[in-house]
């Protein structure tokens, strides 16, 4: 490779700073950009299972769930805030705390981790789509489901479920791959979407019974016993849970960061975080509630309250409105892999091999693994626990954060050199130990063997959701120490 080449190796047409033209992102995008992030299966089953754990104790889910909202703000401010300065995402910012390679394989492991959840999160996609094809088929003629061909199963799937995953991996790499641009008109109308579908929800189980569902709803907003002590664990704990959420988002929402228009955007769209998570809490607590009475349960037996929103709808057992849920979970949950697995994984290999690859090319990698990944996720991967070992990778997202952090404030000082940051000469200041910068990488494996703790040691599990917030805060102290010893 002659000089020229390896100069601007490190550069690709995704990776350099964003045209201050295009910077033209604002609060309302970015709204969308965290009502996207909570718009899923998962978040709904979550926050209703919070509320059933605690009782429907109202002061200790809601105010916990504020707490960790309002750190991962906190947070989400300060690693936005020099992508959107300078126009660049997660993978190119690292590249200045560890160096230019350094970035270039401990960034991969972003890429890893989002490329294992893209396959994962495309398989169960493709269930919502087999779900839509059987009804359908169902509708037409109740018999020919018995047929053989739809009894034959390879590695779990039979016709259906394959048509389905094929569909899925294949729509999502068609949408994704276009560009930024239509990326975000994906982000809003998905927003947008859900919530609509979330208040066609709301008025089914309301209207089901006004007075009961709302009576019984009401009977949760109880400040009875706020002040008492035995509350503060509690609250931690759903604070905690809650930060955990967001916590895969937060380390690489550069990516998203780098298309807002001005600070001041930043803020206040980050800001709308804490109020997407008021409103999809209210859709959710009172869907769950409304839900239980419209199946003629009660809310004595909080075990038997149904949370997932797959299994609301199985038991409501209308053809019409379970189609139109399972379309309005299909676009959450096709945006929702966009934003925390697609993204992230195709801005990490694009950094790893930024000569070669390009938007439309990283899609086809991205789609080819997943494609395995989603397959043998049933019979392999769910079988072998991959998702401790999947953890383990996301340990390092604490520690990454922490030394990002500290590098950009206080020893950099909020300062970048937008050209060096794409040199590998030896003079530029990103060269550091012929491209790694040793005491951000010891720095950083030190944080993560503290993260990785929670999860292989038995003792220390109990502080799981703590491990984000371990790593991060043992990184960024031992890089400053080190850096200013």
């Amino acid at each position: 490779m002659n000089k020229s080449k390896t100069k601007y190796s490190l550069s690709n047409w995704e990776l350099v700073s964003v045209n201050p033209n295009e910077k033209n992102w604002n609060w309302k995008d970015l709204f969308c950009f965290w009502g996207n992030n909570i718009q899923s299966v998962i978040a709904f089953s979550l926050i209703g299972s919070l509320y059933l754990v605690y009782e429907l104790n109202f002061f200790i889910v809601l105010f916990g769930t504020l707490i960790g909202s309002f750190f991962v703000y906190l947070l989400a401010n300060l690693i936005g805030k020099p992508s959107q300065k300078y126009g660049l995402p997660f993978s190119v910012i690292l590249r200045s705390s560890l160096g230019v390679k350094g970035a270039k394989y401990f960034g991969l492991i972003r890429g890893l981790v989002g490329l294992f959840m893209f396959g994962i999160q495309t398989y169960f996609l493709s269930k919502l789509f087999t779900y839509i094809i059987r009804i359908i088929i169902f509708s037409y003629d109740n018999t020919v489901l018995d047929q053989d061909i739809f009894l034959f199963f390879l590695l779990g799937l039979n016709i259906i479920d394959w048509v389905s995953f094929i569909l899925t991996i294949s729509l999502q790499a068609f949408l994704f791959s276009k560009s930024h641009h239509f990326n975000k008109s994906i982000i809003k109308f998905s927003a947008i979407t859900v919530y609509s579908g979330m208040v066609f929800f709301v008025l089914v189980v309301l209207l089901y019974d006004v007075k009961i569902v709302s009576a019984a709803f009401v009977d949760i907003f109880s400040l009875k016993n706020m002040l008492d002590k035995n509350n503060i664990v509690p609250l931690i704990a759903v604070a905690s849970t809650i930060f955990a959420y967001f916590s895969i988002t937060i380390v690489n929402y550069g990516d998203f960061s780098r298309y807002v228009k001005d600070e001041n955007e930043l803020k206040k769209g980050n800001l709308s975080l804490i109020l997407n998570l008021l409103v999809f809490s209210f859709f959710a607590v009172f869907i769950v509630i409304g839900s239980d009475i419209f199946l003629n349960k009660n809310l004595e037996n909080m075990e038997r309250i149904l949370t997932n929103p797959t299994d609301i709808i199985g038991k409501i057992g209308n053809i019409q409105i379970t189609v139109i849920v399972l379309i309005f979970m299909i676009i959450a949950s096709a945006s929702t892999n966009l934003i925390a697995n697609y993204i992230p994984t195709q801005n990490s290999l694009l950094n790893f091999l930024p000569a070669k690859l390009n938007i439309k090319s990283t899609a086809i990698v991205i789609s080819i693994l997943g494609f395995v990944i989603g397959i043998f996720w049933l019979p392999l991967l769910s079988q072998i626990g991959i998702l401790a070992y999947v953890d383990t990778f996301g340990s390092f997202f604490g520690p990454l954060f922490g030394v990002m952090v500290v590098d950009y404030y206080l020893i950099k000082e909020c300062n970048l050199n937008n050209k060096d940051i794409f040199s590998l000469e030896e003079n530029s200041l990103y060269f550091y130990s012929k491209g790694w910068h040793i005491k951000a990488v010891y720095s950083l494996l030190l944080g993560f063997i503290f993260s990785a703790s929670t999860i292989w040691n038995e003792s220390l599990m109990n502080y799981q959701s703590y491990s984000w917030i371990i790593g991060a805060s043992i990184s960024s102290l031992t890089y400053y120490l080190l850096v200013n010893k």
